[in-house]
């Protein structure tokens, strides 16, 4: 069963075949798609529901949307799901992230080649072995147009939680408690040469990857881990 209206509207976020451009930007906080849209050309506001806030428009002469898709990689499912099933084929996140690293510094951004898989969602999809990759094209895009603009950006490996706070390693704020499993990851993870945290990529990637779609991510650095800076 799929819960889609008579007009092909899609039951999350609203939208219907001819609602989206094929490319698609897609930050989380639904506050950040207008702030995206006033920038282009021409824009309209195409659905709100939920987490889920949609407009769609045209920048340069090329037609684009940004859609919303809230905190997580669950949510993040259901945006490429339901967004493909309406005619998006290129996906690019645009989000908040925090760096794993010391040299990143706030307000630099982070392009994601691939994604440690801690995200859950996407082992409904297919199994962990499989790779969380951008697509090439989308990725080359994203560092062109960084170079391009002067802009600080860092490329490489992106680490998918699927909580904020024990999922990264942060003490539960309620009672400060912590898994004994997380206290070492912050550390293996910037051993392993990750260079932030987020809570998205793997998931847009690996379902992208699956259903022959594009996909790539680029990511403000809002916090240090290392450093303790916000």
């Amino acid at each position: 069963m799929h819960p889609i209206s008579a007009e092909g509207r899609q039951y999350h976020i609203g939208c219907k075949p001819g609602d989206l451009a094929r490319y698609l930007l897609v930050p989380g906080d639904p506050d950040r798609v207008p702030k995206i849209a006033s920038f282009w050309d021409e824009a309209k506001e195409v659905s709100c529901r939920r987490e889920f806030r949609s407009f769609t428009g045209n920048y340069r002469g090329v037609g684009l949307s940004a859609l919303s898709s809230g905190i997580g990689p669950s949510c993040m499912a259901i945006v490429v799901n339901e967004a493909a099933n309406v005619g998006v084929e290129t996906f690019v996140r645009v989000g908040s992230t925090g760096a794993v690293q010391k040299d990143i510094e706030c307000g630099d951004l982070v392009i994601s080649t691939a994604a440690v898989r801690l995200d859950g969602t996407s082992s409904h999809y297919v199994p962990i072995e499989y790779p969380a990759v951008a697509n090439y094209e989308v990725l080359l895009a994203l560092i062109e147009a960084a170079e391009g603009l002067g802009v600080k950006c860092h490329v490489g490996i992106t680490a998918t939680s699927c909580d904020f706070y024990a999922g990264q390693a942060r003490l539960v704020p309620f009672q400060d408690f912590q898994h004994p499993k997380q206290r070492n990851m912050i550390s293996s993870l910037q051993k392993a040469r990750v260079l932030n945290f987020e809570m998205e990529c793997a998931t847009l990637f690996v379902l992208s990857s699956l259903f022959g779609l594009r996909a790539g991510a680029v990511c403000a650095v809002y916090a240090n881990r290392l450093t303790g800076k916000f």
